[in-house]
């Protein structure tokens, strides 16, 4: 019986190393595209296998990439923020065409995950996703970073932490569907949803806000913004606060989709016809928005994209290589809670 072809016997054939044939099989951008193509033509002929195992060890790399979701706060037992879903769907399935395995791993923040993984071999590198408050969270980035760990995580770009961030452009996105909301006339706003350093991506949300109203030359009355986390018990109370102060609005916008869920209930309970009297208006169109009544306008991420950009700087950070924060735009959903028809652009 033929003995199995070894990278040696590929190498024999193609005239070069067997560390070029071992980096040419890996699509290494180290090798030129002439010579990668001729050593997996070779290597497809031969009918070569790669021991993963093998070159995992010789490596010192598990093959394997972590996916660290973090737990939140549900109106079930789920604990897991809706809209990371489909991005999990995405990162899935980019590891697994970057020949990765993926160990999804579900955390609490209190939890001391920022001292395992890569440094017990579990996995090359780490995705966070998910981050509670900040504050506490950037000192465990800081921590990971020490360490010297490969990680990168989906939020927002913070200027006094270098750990790579992936995230959306929410100044932009809180910008866009404020000025949708002005431009169908509505004029006495307010927002519910976290502004300050613990929720960052509310925060740019909110200054997109703002900047909205200060181009049109609206009041901007900061006691219209609402603290909430991303629950709708949370959108709920926050906005019956509102509320029950007595001041008038006539438009609302939400940091989230959860959160404008909770808040258009408490309209209803405060008999406020949406989008009559009030508009409404969320972010991260997860799939419930669109099933709401009446249906949410919200401002669409692309957690496709999202997922595979988080891969992709991931292996290039293991593999030694340059990677560059990433902000992606947004895009505005239309839908009846403003009282419109149908769209998005």
């Amino acid at each position: 019986m033929r003995d199995k072809a070894t990278s040696f016997d590929i190498a024999h054939r193609a005239g070069v190393s067997q560390s070029t044939v071992s980096r040419a099989l890996r699509d290494s951008p180290l090798v030129n595209k002439e010579t990668r193509e001729k050593v997996q033509a070779i290597a497809a002929e031969l009918n070569y296998k790669v021991d993963k195992n093998a070159s995992n060890l010789r490596r010192q790399q598990s093959g394997t990439l972590a996916l660290l979701l973090f737990e939140d706060p549900t109106s079930d037992d789920s604990l897991i923020n809706p809209f990371f879903l489909s991005m999990l769907g995405s990162i899935t399935k980019a590891s697994a065409k970057a020949g990765y395995d993926l160990l999804v791993s579900f955390q609490n923040l209190n939890d001391d995950w920022h001292a395992e993984y890569e440094d017990s071999n579990k996995a090359d590198g780490i995705i966070l996703l998910g981050y509670g408050d900040y504050v506490d969270y950037r000192n465990k980035l800081s921590k990971l970073e020490e360490q010297k760990t490969h990680f990168v995580r989906w939020g927002a770009h913070d200027v006094d932490h270098p750990g790579i961030s992936i995230g959306s452009d929410n100044v932009q996105g809180g910008y866009d569907v404020t000025q949708h909301m002005i431009s169908l006339g509505r004029k006495q706003f307010a927002f519910i949803g976290g502004a300050d350093k613990h929720c960052p991506e509310f925060f740019d949300r909110y200054i997109g806000f703002c900047n909205a109203l200060n181009k049109a030359g609206l009041p901007h009355d900061p006691s219209l913004q609402i603290e909430a986390i991303s629950t709708e018990d949370s959108g709920y109370q926050a906005t019956s606060i509102l509320l029950n102060t007595g001041k008038s609005i006539d438009a609302l916008v939400c940091a989230s989709d959860l959160i404008a869920m909770g808040a258009m209930r408490a309209l209803r309970d405060h008999n406020l016809k949406i989008p009559e009297q009030v508009a409404i208006a969320g972010y991260d169109n997860i799939p419930i928005s669109s099933f709401a009544n009446p249906a949410l306008t919200t401002v669409q991420q692309n957690t496709k994209l999202a997922g595979e950009i988080l891969v992709e700087s991931l292996i290039k950070l293991i593999g030694g290589q340059e990677v560059t924060q990433c902000l992606m735009p947004v895009d505005l959903v239309v839908r009846q809670s403003c009282g419109v028809a149908v769209s998005s652009f």
